[in-house]
């Protein structure tokens, strides 16, 4: 076996073709970008698995939904760049420990059910396990955080074991690979068995088939659920301009919201105040000290905050311009502001 294999050098195969048990090639891993991006759009790929069942907050269910339906939300940031620069290091990393082969593949598509894709990292052409188990195979590679350590303790994450799970079902494997590299420096791999997934295997096919019938199909948005912030974000690149007024009367989720957000916002507020008050008797305790102690043990202390220097942006415009336009970038953002009749009904 030479070097050249180990590290999974392209052999491109023809679109159209039969490359995993049940599924067919429709864009080898060669294509334009912008074609791939098209082609994804007319099914659920593996990536859309975790957004879609809520198990990532970075992405909520409607995003997806938006992004099929023809919407410019993309919005991949660093995580996803270093993802993709990283992903053939550590796809060679695992061919040469498993003293295996691997190939990239492109967006594969089932044969009999054409909406269920994926985007295989690589197919393993000559699998690691034992000789009786040569059965076809792909790897998946992955890039986290450091953070994200301890979720790959005992296997793949929930997020990622999904996106597995669903690759394996709509290719047909009864196996796959994953390798990881986590924080820049820690590697680990394993294999994801299908016959100790099979029904949640099952219950991910009716989930995505049901997303993409009815509500990509339909054309009916799905509710709108998920991590606050990266709704907002997404609301802001769908609409970055505003006008006009919409009667709301009539939509009983944003009558809710209304009084959920007035509700919020109050015991926010009364939160922050009763915390403020908290730390002026905690200082208050100390006199002059810098540590409180509690039976002779640390308790809490007050410590210098490196917070970050504070910019006269003003000054700045008015005396360096240059400097101002080269540094000083905008930062759209918006607040509810909520009329005072409604005020006094929460």
């Amino acid at each position: 076996m030479t070097d050249t294999a180990l590290a999974g050098v392209n052999t491109a195969p023809a679109a159209g073709r039969r490359i995993t048990p049940t599924g067919r090639l429709i864009l080898p891993a060669t294509a334009d970008r912008a074609d791939w991006l098209t082609a994804r759009r007319s099914g659920i790929g593996s990536s859309d698995v975790p957004a879609i069942l809520g198990l990532v907050d970075y992405t909520p269910p409607l995003k997806v939904y938006l992004d099929k339906t023809g919407h410019d939300v993309d919005d991949a940031g660093e995580a996803a760049y270093w993802g993709t620069v990283n992903e053939e290091n550590v796809a060679r990393r695992w061919a040469m420990q498993s003293r295996s082969v691997i190939r990239r593949v492109g967006l594969v598509a089932h044969i009999d059910h054409p909406h269920r894709m994926t985007t295989l990292d690589r197919r393993v052409t000559e699998c690691p396990l034992s000789a009786d188990e040569q059965a076809p195979c792909a790897l998946e590679v992955k890039t986290r955080s450091a953070f994200k350590g301890a979720q790959w303790h005992a296997g793949p994450p929930d997020d990622v074991l999904a996106q597995i799970l669903w690759q394996i079902a709509v290719n047909g494997y009864e196996h796959m690979h994953f390798a990881v590299l986590i924080g820049g420096n820690e590697y680990h791999q394993g294999t994801v068995r299908a016959d100790q997934y099979m029904d949640v295997m099952a219950d991910i096919v009716i989930a995505m088939d049901r997303f993409w019938f009815d509500h990509v199909q339909a054309e009916v948005p799905p509710a709108v659920t998920g991590d606050g912030d990266a709704l907002v974000r997404l609301f802001r690149r769908l609409h970055p301009t505003r006008t006009g007024a919409v009667d709301i009367d009539r939509h009983d989720d944003a009558l809710d919201a209304l009084l959920d957000y007035g509700r919020h916002q109050r015991a926010e507020s009364a939160a922050k105040k009763a915390k403020n008050a908290a730390k002026a008797r905690m200082i208050a305790a100390l006199n002059s000290a810098q540590t409180a102690l509690i039976g002779g043990e640390h308790a809490y202390s007050l410590e210098p905050s490196n917070a970050a220097p504070r910019v006269d942006l003003a000054q700045l415009a008015e005396r360096w311009p240059d400097a101002y336009a080269a540094c000083v970038a905008p930062n759209p953002t918006e607040r509810i502001n909520i009329a005072t009749q409604f005020k006094e009904n929460f």
